[in-house]
């Protein structure tokens, strides 16, 4: 790292680390990349949790956590903006930002450790990643420990033997409805990245490198093409009024965000509020059973504080009403 430089210490398997990748590229603003075996001594310095990405400011300051990470830097550097001016479309980029974040990795860690073909092939990737120098026999048995240890952590996400199919699901559907909205343009709002792309394309990005997604992926018309712009994102033009995004927005609000997503989130913050081992919540996909996850409670907080800037807006209001996430953004 120089001293003009950024260090983003991050991994190609890590859907957080591309994400905040993508945006220092956006932003042209001087990095460098590194994972933690390169960087051992730098991250534990700085970091407070053993979590990437870590990024490293050139005047030695540590910051984690993706989107605080962006949060903070787009405050320093706000041209481009990834912000829409409308409100609207601004305050639905922020909720499919959070939506890619916390949903959007449920389908990618699940896919990633469901199936024996995908299992084998990330758990030699990320072998690979942390001992570059290994021989075969060592990747080999680094790659099925990595392999056992991650296999046996997909409850953390939610999945199990009930919530598999309904994240699958989700993932196909979702898949379908972003391909209909990227048919007439090069990124969600437009013809530039907006908060909604970083979030949410972090998360397929890496479900692409997986044998399973990828092939669902490969079946659409217009999602791979966004996947590659998405590595170097470059403006090529102004976001879009709502009147434009509606029609194509409006059913993954509809269908996935509001009754699907932030339905289980509302269930999760509650279940950690009551002190609850494991819930149950009916979804849109079916009746979905998984032990609480305390981050998640914090982020619907967040997401709450945040809608509260935009709540006087009465077509927002209206949007969010009629795609039933409303009641879901209210923290009585």
């Amino acid at each position: 790292m120089t001293d003009a430089n950024y260090l983003i210490v991050g991994a190609e398997e890590s859907p957080y680390s591309v994400k905040v990748r993508s945006y220092f590229r956006y932003k042209n603003i001087p990095h460098t990349w590194s994972t933690r075996a390169q960087s051992g001594d730098v991250f534990a310095q700085h970091a407070k949790l053993p979590l990437i990405p870590l990024v490293v400011s050139p005047d030695n300051h540590g910051i984690q956590d993706s989107t605080p990470i962006i949060e903070r830097m787009e405050a320093s550097v706000p041209d481009p903006s990834i912000h829409p001016s409308d409100p609207v479309c601004r305050f639905v980029s922020i909720l499919l930002e959070e939506f890619g974040d916390e949903w959007g990795n449920k389908w990618m860690f699940h896919l990633r450790w469901a199936r024996e073909i995908d299992q084998i092939g990330c758990a030699r990737r990320i072998a690979r990643m942390v001992s570059p120098n290994s021989d075969e026999e060592q990747l080999a048995r680094a790659s099925q420990s990595i392999r056992e240890r991650m296999v046996g952590r997909v409850w953390f996400v939610g999945s199990n033997a009930t919530t598999a199919p309904h994240i699958e699901e989700s993932f196909q559907d979702s898949l379908v409805l972003l391909d209909r909205h990227l048919e007439s343009r090069r990124f969600l709002f437009g013809e530039r990245p907006s908060f909604a792309d970083f979030g949410l394309w972090g998360q397929i990005y890496n479900a692409n490198r997986d044998h399973t997604p990828a092939k669902w992926i490969s079946a659409t018309r217009n999602i791979p093409m966004w996947l590659d712009s998405m590595l170097n994102p470059v403006s090529r033009g102004p976001f879009e009024d709502w009147s434009t995004l509606r029609e194509t927005l409006v059913p993954l609000l509809a269908t996935q965000v509001g009754p699907t997503f932030l339905n289980w989130s509302d269930a999760n913050s509650r279940a950690i509020r009551d002190g609850q081992d494991e819930f149950s919540v009916e979804l849109r996909i079916g009746t979905w059973t998984q032990r609480p996850q305390k981050y998640h409670a914090k982020s619907l907080s967040v997401l709450r504080e945040k809608y509260r800037a935009f709540s006087d807006n009465e077509e927002l209001r209206d949007l969010l009403s009629a795609t039933n996430c409303l009641q879901y953004l209210s923290d009585t």
